[in-house]
């Protein structure tokens, strides 16, 4: 799932708002292996500020409506709003890849009248984040298991998404790395994956490591140098079984995540090049 940041205060550095720039930058995805497009227009990045319904139309819809013709590949809004989800399934968004955790319970049902794909993000609303050289996190980790909690937690999102009406078959559960969570718990989610991905069948799981804090307070390095330990952490979920990662980088990250996946099939992995 290649991200395409229609933003300009991405914690990334990569947000644009010229309509022609994020399409060039969608179609590049695509050809350098991205199965998914995943078009945000409001930073989730810790403390960022909240954009209105209006803005945030104005970004996402123009390159939008231009992506479904000249791509052909899923598309995905991601938002929190409603109104923002509506008006992008229906211009031609198959997924709404809803970060909040149904904050605004009215996004399952948004889901279920267009028959869309819904993303559900475990998501710590009440953290409070901090800042410093290698940019903004959250500092406090939770009281019990981290895996416990958001195994649970999604569950119930689950739960609440078939009640608004839509099929088990089109959710997809995120663990919600970094999102309220502290770094090392973002690592230990990584490194229990597995775990996640059994118990919370069937539904497929979405994972995005991608430059985030976890990776940079890892290795000590700022956003822009974290390709190496985003690559790590993409080729371990793949071997996980994750279904769906999201990254900004795409053909290394394709690469890296064939690899984990090969890891994971063993002597069963097809092979391109096998030897005469």
């Amino acid at each position: 799932m290649g991200v395409l940041n229609a933003t300009p205060d991405s914690f990334s550095g990569d947000g644009l708002l010229a309509v022609e720039a994020l399409v060039a930058r969608g179609e590049e995805q695509v050809r350098t292996g991205a199965a998914i497009l995943d078009l945000g227009g409001e930073s989730t990045r810790p403390g960022a500020q909240p954009v209105p319904a209006a803005e945030e139309l104005a970004r996402v819809l123009p390159p939008l409506r231009h992506l479904v013709t000249r791509v052909r590949v899923p598309l995905s809004i991601d938002t929190q709003k409603p109104v923002v989800a509506d008006q992008a399934l229906a211009a031609g968004a198959c997924v709404l890849n809803d970060v909040s955790g149904l904050r605004d319970p009215e996004l399952a049902a948004v889901a279920a009248r267009h028959a869309a794909w819904l993303v559900l993000t475990h998501n710590r609303w009440t953290a409070c984040p901090a800042q410093d050289r290698l940019g903004g996190y959250y500092p406090t980790a939770g009281t019990g298991d981290v895996v416990e909690e958001v195994v649970a937690g999604l569950t119930h999102l689950a739960e609440q998404a078939i009640r608004a009406g839509v099929p088990e078959q089109r959710l997809i559960a995120d663990p919600g790395l970094g999102f309220g969570k502290s770094p090392a718990e973002s690592l230990e989610l990584l490194r229990r994956l597995e775990e996640l991905r059994r118990r919370l069948a069937p539904l497929p799981l979405l994972v995005g490591p991608s430059r985030k804090s976890f990776v940079g307070r890892a290795l000590g390095l700022p956003v822009n140098e974290r390709l190496e330990g985003t690559l790590a952490c993409v080729a371990l979920a793949a071997f996980a079984g994750a279904a769906i990662i999201r990254v900004h980088d795409v053909l290394p990250a394709v690469r890296a995540a064939r690899m984990g996946w090969a890891l994971r099939l063993g002597k069963d992995a097809p092979l391109i090049a096998e030897p005469a």
